[in-house]
């Protein structure tokens, strides 16, 4: 649950490739069956917005050249998937899954645990063997996973 500084670099085009190497690298490290991330949202700035929107598609980029699939969610859905409410703040899903995962410590940067929680929503939406399930909530999930109660 690494973060990636980049206010030190000036150029936006060396941040998007500063990006796309970071991801390959840990693709190439960890090697991973699947990508998930949050979807683009609509946000307020339009320059903050297509700056993250460059952001996520060379990430995706860095995927798809590794032929690793991909899967969006979109904010609501992540948030509702790990905290239950589709309105949650970032300290609410950052602390959730401090409880879900048993860290020790609160996770610094609540950036990081926003692309944990990509990973966990994603991780609650699949079962083995099976095509995609998606849940409405904790209570839907626990409905069909009741050996996740205790």
């Amino acid at each position: 649950m690494g973060v990636l500084r980049l206010e030190k670099v000036a150029d936006h085009a060396l941040k998007l490739q500063k990006i796309f190497n970071c991801v390959i690298a840990l693709i190439d490290e960890y090697k991973p069956d699947e990508l998930a991330i949050e979807a683009p949202f609509f946000g307020k700035n339009v320059q903050s917005m297509l700056k993250l929107g460059r952001a996520q598609g060379v990430a995706i980029a860095g995927a798809l050249s590794r032929n690793i699939p991909i899967q969006e969610y979109a904010p609501k859905k992540i948030k509702l998937s790990i905290t239950g409410n589709g309105n949650a703040s970032k300290e609410q899903v950052a602390a959730m899954l401090k409880t879900l995962l048993n860290f020790k410590e609160t996770p610094e940067f609540l950036d990081a645990t926003d692309g944990l929680a990509a990973a966990v929503c994603h991780h609650f939406q699949r079962k083995p063997g099976t095509a995609q399930k998606t849940y409405t909530g904790w209570k839907a999930f626990l409905s069909e996973n009741p050996e996740k109660k205790g």
